[in-house]
């Protein structure tokens, strides 16, 4: 079962946002996801509930203009966690460094509390002299608001015909115009405020009295503390700590390896500085994380030290990182094979490049190699195969080779992105069947994104329903098949047309999805859910959970909500699948 695999890839609580034209779109709202050891998981929802984007951020291949604002993915592989760092001179001096500033900053640890306690001065007096946080937003808001009011009227302009609307084109240039004049207004208004402000607390003698008495006891009791020998147990910490600075930058070129090195100590001793519990795992990885990912150290030889590698795919930003994972460890199959396939190389040749740029072999063993993956994907004929150009191979037959591809050095995950779209009904069962018996051989995990929920039926362990960039039911394929929760899946399974009647009409999901440009208020499926209660409109549901493995985001699963039956249309799914799709 599912549930006694490893955890393989672990999402937690990520959020994607993209810049456009002025704006930020919020594409994925706080996903958080466990991906198993060779299990066969879907993604399932609309065109444009945030599939493939989720897929892409552990891929590595988000559009430029596209980031993670918050959350991590952990992958735990032990083919690239698994480090080892070199006792050289150089490294060597690196680890007698370290130690030494670790420890002489450890001894910033022992004024931890009277350093907060300067610092909640400093930040009562900040307080009294510039605006507050709720000042700042407001003026915040209003700017936002002006400046999206703006780019939706520029590019309205932008689309207007000149030689039909030059009415409205002048008219959008007059109000485009004042615009920019109340913009400037409201920068020079908060300007004027904070002046305002900070003028008053200049002339607040008596708080600049206390301020000034407060802060010389603190600075005078400060400096005493800090002046004490830092501990035995401190010391073979920061022994520890040391290890893990020269083992987590280990990856880097030379000198962005001494860039990071300092950027780690200097994180490290502003933790001391706070009191950081740095004998945490958490807190240590927390500390690490915002300059490079953790490596937790393991053991030791003579000539080199060892450890794990937190490696948080959310935090990768070297290019050679990700060409260790992308293809190597994580791969991609996409719909059209045409557009994966390069039209004027040979077949064998596309093969044989991606062999020889991820493993060490000569071109005669990659030849070996890609005819024997040929062979594995059905490619009748492979020796006299290997030669042909894409366009001379069916739609079928290049999905197979994409696959082959993919496969070539031997992933831990496969995202098999809606890749059988393209392809003819009677070649999709094919496909599908091939990528689960590879599976079975090549020991990898599936996350294949689809709006098929006819295809979920034939390939998935579990399945995680996105809607409007969250998860909003996740359970096994036979939970989410038969005892849906959320009516969003309801409207899904609806919408199969092959669980459609003679004499009926198609059920389709009224509406559209919401903008994610704006922040959404209550339940996003609620314009759209005939059993949205006042609630959906108000308040985000929490994910409850149905059973061990079957959880749904919907207000219906709470406590006190009425009782409300899935549709009549979805009420024997079983027996409409297992007819209508042979399963």
């Amino acid at each position: 079962m599912a549930e006694n695999k490893n955890v393989l890839l672990s999402v937690k609580d990520l959020h994607v946002k993209f810049r456009v034209r002025g704006r930020e779109l919020t594409a994925i709202r706080g996903i958080s996801l466990d991906i198993l050891e060779n299990e066969s998981i879907a993604i399932v929802g609309e065109s444009g509930s945030g599939k493939s984007v989720f897929t892409k951020t552990f891929a590595g291949m988000l559009d430029s203009n596209g980031y993670i604002s918050n959350g991590s993915i952990v992958f735990h592989d032990k083919a690239l966690t698994d480090t080892h760092a070199k006792l050289t001179p150089a490294a060597q001096q690196m680890l007698s460094n370290a130690e030494a500033k670790l420890n002489d900053a450890a001894r910033l640890e022992y004024g931890a509390a009277t350093y907060q306690k300067l610092q909640a001065l400093e930040s009562e007096k900040r307080v009294r002299s510039t605006l507050s946080d709720e000042e700042r937003a407001a003026f915040a808001r209003e700017r936002k608001e002006l400046q999206d009011k703006h780019n939706n009227l520029f590019n309205a302009k932008q689309a207007y015909d000149p030689s039909k609307e030059k009415d409205k084109i002048r008219e959008a240039g007059r109000r485009l115009k004042e615009m920019e004049k109340e913009m400037k207004a409201l920068a020079a208004k908060e300007e004027q405020a904070a002046k305002d402000r900070k003028a008053a607390a200049e002339k607040d003698a008596a708080f600049n009295k206390k301020y000034a008495e407060q802060k010389a006891v603190l600075d005078a009791q400060y400096e005493k503390e800090t002046k004490q020998d830092i501990s035995n147990q401190a010391k073979e910490r920061n022994k520890i700590l040391a290890k893990e600075v020269v083992l987590s930058v280990e990856s880097y070129s030379t000198g962005k390896r001494g860039k990071l090195f300092n950027q780690l100590i200097s994180a490290l001793t502003d933790a001391m500085r706070m009191g950081v519990d740095l004998d945490s795992d958490e807190q240590r990885n927390a500390v690490f994380a915002n300059v490079t990912s953790w490596v937790k150290y393991l053991d030791e030889t003579a000539d080199s030290l060892h450890g794990d590698c937190m490696l948080d795919l959310a935090l990768v930003k070297n290019p050679k990182e990700w060409c260790k994972i992308r293809g190597e460890r994580i791969a991609t199959v996409f719909q059209d094979p045409m557009t994966s396939l390069n039209p004027i190389i040979t077949i064998g040749k596309q093969i044989t490049s991606v062999i020889l740029k991820h493993q060490n072999c000569s071109e005669v063993e990659a030849r070996r190699r890609a005819m024997e993956l040929m062979h594995k994907v059905g490619i009748p004929n492979a020796e006299a195969r290997f030669d042909d150009y894409p366009f001379e191979y069916s739609g079928g037959m290049r999905q197979r080779i994409v696959i082959a591809i993919a496969l070539s050095c031997q992933p831990k995950i496969l995202i098999c992105d809606e890749p059988t779209t393209a392809l003819d009904v009677t070649i999709q069962a094919q496909i599908l069947q091939l990528i689960k018996d590879l599976q079975k051989e090549f020991k990898y995990t599936i996350v294949f994104i689809t709006h098929d929920l006819g295809v979920v039926a034939n390939v998935a362990d579990r399945v995680a329903v996105l809607y409007a960039g969250q998860i909003v039911e996740l359970g096994t394929a036979e939970e989410v098949f038969y005892d849906p929760r959320h009516p969003y899946t309801w409207a899904l399974l609806s919408s199969l047309p092959q669980l459609a009647q003679k004499n009926t009409t198609l059920f389709s999901i009224a509406g559209t999805p919401p903008s994610l440009y704006n922040q959404i208020v209550g339940d996003a499926f609620a314009p759209r859910n005939h059993y949205c209660m006042k609630i959906d409109t108000l308040a985000e549901p929490p994910m409850f959970q149905v059973s061990d493995t079957h959880y749904a985001k919907t207000w219906l699963l709470a406590p006190h909500a009425p009782k409300i039956e899935k549709p009549e249309g979805i009420d024997d799914i079983h027996g409409k699948l297992i007819k209508a799709f042979n399963i």
